[in-house]
């Protein structure tokens, strides 16, 4: 069985041409790559034709269901990720009128800021040196 065809033809190659139980059957071909298999369905078995069908049928209606998923997935990410970078935007442009409205208010109210800071300064040096001179 391993050594001849039923079906003829001579053996070319390490490939053994064989005759499974199922109805398929492999053999070598003549124009082939080494790394190809030429699968013929035996017309023997007739339900075996609609039991690879079914399930070829069945596979490819998942994996077509699966195909669906994942693109109503990207489709939801996308969605997504185009409103967090309008929302980015949003921020990006509050963050920079805020920064031009705390310029502008310095500049017109001059630097009375660093003065009151070097006031405050002042008072708490005072105060610890009068603390430290009643204490001690």
């Amino acid at each position: 069985m391993a050594g001849s065809s039923g079906h003829g033809g001579p053996l070319h190659g390490r490939a053994v041409p064989f005759r499974s139980h199922q109805g398929l059957m492999r053999r070598a071909a003549v124009a082939a790559r080494p790394d190809e298999i030429l699968l013929q369905i035996d017309p023997v078995d007739g339900g075996l034709d609609h039991e690879v069908v079914g399930g070829l049928g069945r596979q490819v209606h998942q994996l077509r269901d699966v195909a669906q998923e994942i693109d109503r997935e990207g489709k939801f990410q996308n969605n997504m990720l185009n409103q967090l970078q309008l929302i980015l935007i949003k921020a990006r442009a509050g963050v920079k009128n805020n920064g031009r409205r705390l310029n502008e208010s310095i500049v017109q109210h001059g630097s009375n800021n660093v003065i009151h800071i070097i006031v405050f300064a002042m008072i708490c040096f005072f105060l610890v040196y009068l603390w430290y001179k009643i204490s001690g």
